[in-house]
Parts: structure tokens; C-alpha cells; sequence
């Protein structure tokens, strides 16, 4: 009886173990990031906007703004220019919806 208790014990715990799923962070990438209109050249909205470029490709960002990360026309603000960013999010359709942002400081 308790050779079966044991075994029956064992097989709980293994069962456990196996049905437990690792759950991975998303992981950061490093993009470019300024005014989609003063430094990308994108014309779809009017006014100054938050954009991102990966791979080339420029997309505006839905999830933080502009003026969220100090005045976009100071010297190195987005309107002057191109900045890099720690970014989390995906792309849908044309624009990139950010779930984690970090401006990184200019490098001199």
C-alpha cells in the first residue's frame, strides 16, 4: 500500500511539473524614434507625431506620445532630431502600439 501511495505521489508531481508552461518576456528592441513628420518624411497626418523606424520602414506610435518625453522642439527633441529608444510592441497595420517605452540618452 504504500509503495502505491509513493508511486501515485510521483506520478501527481511529474504530471504537475510537465503541464507548467514558462512564460517568456517580451523582449526589448532598439529602434529609431522622432517626429514622423519632421524627420521621417511622413505625410499621412498633419502636425507633429510620435513615429518609430524598424527595419527601414517608418510607423507612428500608438501608446505614448510626443509630448510625453520632453519638448519635442528643444535640440534634441523629436522635431530636431533622430532619437533611440528601447521599445516593446507590435505593428498593426501602419502604426506601432508600444506596451513599453524608454528613451535613451544621446550619446556625445
Amino acid at each position: 500500500m504504500k509503495n502505491i501511495v509513493i508511486t501515485f505521489c510521483l506520478f501527481v508531481l511529474s504530471y504537475t511539473t510537465q503541464a507548467q508552461t514558462t512564460q517568456t518576456q517580451p523582449k526589448t528592441q532598439l529602434v529609431e524614434v522622432s517626429c514622423g513628420q519632421c524627420q521621417f518624411g511622413m505625410k499621412d497626418k498633419k502636425g507633429c507625431d510620435l513615429a518609430v523606424r524598424i527595419d527601414g520602414k517608418s510607423y507612428f506610435v500608438v501608446g505614448t506620445k510626443l509630448d510625453d518625453h520632453g519638448d519635442a522642439h528643444a535640440e534634441d527633441g523629436f522635431c530636431s532630431a533622430i532619437r533611440q529608444a528601447e521599445v516593446i510592441g507590435e505593428i498593426k497595420g501602419n502604426t506601432f502600439v508600444v506596451t513599453y517605452f524608454k528613451l535613451l540618452p544621446l550619446k556625445h
